[in-house]
């Protein structure tokens, strides 16, 4: 891993960081719904052309007909012009490769009858953007994508280096591609780390500039913080809470216990207590308001 001046440090002049308003998310039928209830002609060529490519063939089973509608009107709005594989399979989710209108894109699509929906509620319930979110499987996970989309946009207005959120329609997020023609960038812990101190600065500084902007991580670890030409990118912030979320804390005691474990093991002497301390201060914490 090359050294540079401020290791990707993104710089904070350049940025305004957000205050502790917060949009009401609506998780209500999307156009996504209106197509696929309409299936005109064209959606279900595109449909059937989408079930016969090779990286969707296994996803037949779960992606319902909105879910291909999504695709569809991101297609239409030009924010996908051609999709390529998988870059990530999971329980939750599916990532994949896509041409955009002028670069490339990851594609996330939420499955509907995800797994882990009683742990998705877990992360909703007590977050202000959701009250009154009800119990359908479809409701919370349309929240959650727009979710993760209002937290990479709010991250990135904080000068947190995160993938840059393009469009979210449905179950299905796009945003910016963080790697290369050889295939994403590897994540903190598959590579060496030259020089674990200045990684462990940028890492720390980003943790206080997203608690700045009233937002947790709460599964940060060196699994979803990769490299990329000289920076370090914070992904998968799907998950992410208030600091108003009544476990706010809980989380990211465990945050600051990941990142100061991994960095002990590249050699450092780390506290989390301290790392805690420096995330929250000098701003007044307000996850005890």
């Amino acid at each position: 891993m090359e050294q540079g001046p401020e290791y990707g440090l993104v710089d904070e002049s350049e940025v305004e960081t957000p205050g502790d308003e917060w949009e009401e998310i609506d998780v209500s039928d999307t156009e996504a719904d209106r197509i696929a209830r309409k299936r005109d002609r064209k959606f279900e060529q595109f449909q059937e052309r989408i079930k016969d490519a090779d990286q969707f063939k296994v996803e037949q089973s779960v992606f319902d007909d909105a879910t291909f509608a999504a695709l569809y009107k991101l297609v239409q709005d030009g924010y996908v012009e051609a999709f390529g594989g998988p870059l990530s399979t999971g329980k939750e989710a599916n990532v994949y490769h896509a041409l955009g209108d002028d670069r490339d894109v990851a594609v996330k699509v939420y499955r509907i009858n995800a797994s882990n929906f009683r742990q998705m509620r877990d992360y909703l319930e007590g977050d202000p953007r959701f009250e009154g979110l009800g119990g359908k499987k479809k409701d919370v996970v349309l929240a959650w994508t727009k979710k993760e989309f209002a937290n990479l946009r709010r991250a990135k207005q904080a000068g947190v280096r995160v993938p840059e959120p393009i469009a979210a329609e449905r179950n299905v997020l796009v945003m910016e591609y963080i790697g290369d023609d050889d295939g994403r960038a590897k994540r903190l812990g598959e590579v060496h780390i030259e020089n674990p101190q200045t990684a462990y600065e940028v890492m720390r500084e980003y943790m206080h500039r997203l608690y700045s902007a009233g937002i947790v991580h709460g599964d940060l670890s060196e699994y979803n913080v990769v490299f990329d030409e000289g920076q370090l990118v914070i992904i998968d912030v799907g998950q992410s809470v208030t600091v108003h979320h009544p476990n706010s804390r809980d989380f990211l005691e465990r945050d600051c216990e990941n990142v100061a474990s991994f960095f002990s093991r590249q050699g450092l002497e780390t506290d989390p207590d301290e790392l805690l301390a420096f995330v929250t201060d000098p701003e007044p914490d307000p996850s005890r308001d």
